[in-house]
C-alpha cells in the first residue's frame, strides 16, 4: 500500500500533493496540507526528548510541554516547528510586566481573524498584546513588533490576505525580518491565505513554519498556542 509523503516532505503545495504516491489523485484543486491524522508513517512511530508520536489509522504528536490529559493534538511537523520557540519562552519566563503573547496583524483583520484569535486566546487565560489595546495608530509596523517582543514571551504573526498586502506595500525589508526570526520568537499563523503566497511577499517569514487554519479551526490553534506560553 503506498504511503502519504506528507509527514517527510509535507503537501504545502499542489505539485506537492500531487506527487504523493497515496494522495496524489485526490487533489484536485489543493489548497493545504493532508489532514493531520490522514497519514502514518512507521519511522515517526517514535520518542524523543521533545516529542513523542503515536501510530494506527494516523500519527499524531505530544510535545514535552503538552499536560497530562490535554486533549489537544499535534503533527510531528507543528511540535518540531514549535519546539525552538517553547524554548524561547522557558527563557522569557522571568520578565518583567511581561505578556504571553505579542498578536501582529494587518490594521484590515483588527475587528475580524486578528480579533477572533485575540478573544479564543485570552479565553484560555492567555496575555495578549493587541494593536486595538496597545499600539498607537500611525506607528511603524516593525518598531510596534520589535517593543511588543521585548515584553511578551512569544510573537504571533496573523498571516492573512490584508497581511500580505501590508508588506507589500510598506517594503518590509529583508534584514530586518530576519533579525526578528533569528530570536525564535515568532510564529506564523497562516490564515486564508497560502505558505506559497507568503514566501513570495517575504521568503524569509514564508521559510519559518508555523500553524495554518486550513489545517484546524482558529479554536485549535489557540489551544495549541496556550500550551505553547504556558509555564
Amino acid at each position: 500500500m503506498a504511503r502519504c509523503t506528507a509527514p517527510v516532505y509535507g503537501h504545502r503545495s499542489a505539485s506537492a500533493a500531487a506527487a504523493c504516491p497515496a494522495c496524489g489523485g485526490r487533489f484536485s484543486g489543493y489548497r493545504g496540507s493532508c489532514s493531520p491524522l490522514s497519514y502514518y508513517s512507521p519511522s515517526l512511530s517514535s520518542t524523543s526528548g521533545d516529542w513523542a508520536t503515536s501510530g494506527g489509522s494516523g500519527s499524531s504528536a505530544r510535545p514535552r510541554w503538552s499536560r497530562p490529559g490535554s486533549t489537544v493534538v499535534y503533527t510531528p511537523a507543528e511540535v518540531r516547528a514549535l519546539t525552538p520557540i517553547r524554548s524561547s519562552v522557558e527563557k522569557r519566563a522571568n520578565l518583567p510586566d511581561p505578556r504571553d503573547v505579542f498578536l501582529c496583524h494587518a490594521w484590515d483583520d483588527r475587528r475580524g481573524a486578528a480579533k477572533e484569535l485575540h478573544d479564543q486566546l485570552e479565553a484560555r487565560g492567555v496575555s495578549v498584546w493587541f494593536s486595538e489595546k496597545d499600539v498607537s495608530l500611525g506607528t511603524s509596523l516593525l518598531r510596534e513588533i520589535d517593543k511588543g517582543l521585548a515584553k511578551s514571551r512569544v510573537g504571533i504573526v496573523l498571516v492573512t490576505p490584508a497581511l500580505l498586502n501590508r508588506i507589500q506595500g510598506e517594503g518590509i525589508a529583508d534584514k530586518e525580518l530576519s533579525a526578528l526570526l533569528a530570536r525564535d520568537l515568532l510564529v506564523p499563523i497562516v490564515h486564508e491565505t497560502t505558505y506559497e503566497a507568503l514566501r513570495e511577499v517575504s521568503p524569509l517569514l514564508g521559510s519559518r513554519s508555523g500553524l495554518s487554519t486550513s489545517e484546524a479551526p482558529m479554536s485549535e490553534v489557540a489551544a495549541k498556542l496556550a500550551e505553547l506560553v504556558t509555564i
